[in-house]
C-alpha cells in the first residue's frame, strides 16, 4: 500500500468542487462537513476547502495535512467512483488524529452509504 497524494487523487479546479456541493450529499460531525458526488473515474477523490474563519495559515495547513492522512490512510477499498470534499466545522478545534481519523471514517462510510 501506498501513502502517496498524486494530483489524480485530488480535486483541483473550481468546477469539479462545485460539482460536487451541487449535489448537496452531505453529512456532518462536530468536527467535520463531508459532501460526495458519484464521478467517472477508477478512483476516488478528495477536495479539501479550509476557510480563514479556522485560523491562521499554521492551523489550517494542519488541519489540511490531518484530512489528506486520514484520507491516504484509509483507502475505502470496497467503495469506489466518488469525489469527497471535507471541510472542517465552524468553530471546532484542531483534533488530535486519531479523533479527526475516526470522525472521518465514519462520516464518509455513512455518506457512501447512502449513495450507492
Amino acid at each position: 500500500m501506498t501513502f502517496a497524494f498524486p494530483k489524480s487523487s485530488r480535486l483541483l479546479t473550481t468546477a469539479e468542487f462545485k460539482r460536487v456541493f451541487d449535489k448537496r450529499k452531505s453529512t456532518a460531525d462536530s468536527l467535520l462537513v463531508i459532501y460526495a458526488a458519484k464521478n467517472d473515474l477508477e478512483k476516488n477523490r478528495l477536495g479539501i476547502s479550509v476557510s480563514r474563519k479556522v485560523g491562521n495559515a499554521v492551523v489550517r495547513n494542519r488541519w489540511k495535512r490531518l484530512i489528506r492522512t486520514a484520507f491516504r490512510t484509509n483507502p475505502l477499498a470496497t467503495v469506489k467512483h466518488f469525489d469527497i470534499v471535507v471541510v472542517p466545522k465552524r468553530g471546532a478545534a484542531l483534533p488530535d488524529y486519531a479523533a479527526l481519523e475516526k470522525s472521518f471514517c465514519r462520516l464518509v462510510r455513512l455518506l457512501l452509504s447512502r449513495e450507492k
